[in-house]
């Protein structure tokens, strides 16, 4: 665990950073959201791209992200403006700010390596920690509560859907008989000998962490919830950047830019169009950016980061 503020600022290494920054294109003037702020890598690079008036809001769920952002972000002073808030509130904190429309949205989807590399956040299997699991640690259900209080069923529902695990029904099936489990070492013991590891693959407990995560914050809602909403603050020529970690957020991104990017999404087959759909986006990212093999060596996070892009178009 970090000992101090400084140190994670120093540690931390943006996924996909000139990636991200390329499909931005920030310039001096414009206003850009970075909706994940996290330790504000992503954001520090925007502001540094948008000298020397260019303006950031930057939203966050994480309290201890927050913290370590503002003490990153400060040198540029009312350039940003900090909050505490899910992405999900978007437009009224863009309108707060004063704003209608901005230049720029980004997300850096997913849990981040500080998260994972903090034992008493409780999101990783490798070490010990309490069952949390949590982004927002003001989220009244957290991880402890999934694993102990769920009906087999249900939580064998969440693995699957969430995990894509397919042995969702046995690891529910060993969860609910070994309850209470309080820690994360404890509930991979648990997964570890319910599943016996695949020759070459990932560790067993992967896909089932992953599955409570998501369901502890829900994640994928809350996507499906955001991107629509990017639509009604992005001015034409605008820029959306998404980066996400797992094929469940990423097939959503990408099927929401490819319907915004047709001007008709009847269903196959129909003669006559019907909708009145009009295309609100073009698709810079026909195939997914990903980390170069240096970017990966430096960050094995990034092997599975995926970044898509769209400019915001006029409608006629």
């Amino acid at each position: 665990m970090q000992s101090s503020i400084a140190d994670p600022i120093q540690a931390h290494r943006p996924v996909l950073f000139q990636e991200t920054l390329a499909a931005l294109s920030p310039s001096s003037g414009g206003r850009y959201v970075d909706a994940t702020l996290g330790a504000g890598g992503h954001a520090e690079g925007i502001l540094e791209a948008s000298s020397p008036d260019g303006c950031l809001l930057g939203m966050d769920v994480d309290p201890q992200a927050l913290e370590i952002a503002a003490t990153r972000l400060e040198i540029f002073g009312d350039r940003v403006r900090i909050v505490h808030s899910s992405y999900t509130f978007l437009l009224e904190e863009a309108r707060a700010s004063g704003w209608d429309t901005v230049d720029g949205v980004v997300f850096d989807l997913g849990v981040s390596s500080m998260q994972l590399d903090t034992p008493k956040r409780g999101f990783s299997f490798k070490t010990e920690g309490p069952l949390d699991m949590r982004f927002d640690t003001d989220n009244p259900v957290n991880a402890d509560i999934i694993v102990n209080s769920l009906p087999e069923e249900e939580l064998a529902d969440i693995i699957w859907r969430y995990g894509e695990e397919r042995d969702s029904r046995r690891i529910a099936r060993a969860i609910c008989a070994s309850r209470p489990i309080h820690t994360t070492q404890e509930l991979a013991s648990v997964i570890r000998k319910a599943v016996k590891q695949r020759t070459g693959r990932i560790d067993p407990s992967t896909r089932t962490f992953q599955a409570i995560r998501i369901a502890v914050n829900g994640e994928l809602q809350a996507v499906d919830q955001v991107l629509p909403l990017t639509l009604s603050i992005l001015k034409p020529g605008g820029r959306l950047v998404v980066i996400s970690f797992h094929s469940l957020e990423d097939r959503l991104v990408k099927q929401f830019m490819r319907r915004e990017g047709r001007d008709c999404i009847c269903p196959p087959g129909r003669p006559v169009c019907i909708c009145g759909h009009k295309a609100s986006l073009n698709e810079l990212t026909h195939r997914p950016v990903t980390a170069t093999t240096e970017e990966v060596n430096r960050n094995p996070r990034s092997r599975s980061a995926r970044l898509r892009a769209a400019e915001k178009v006029a409608l006629a």
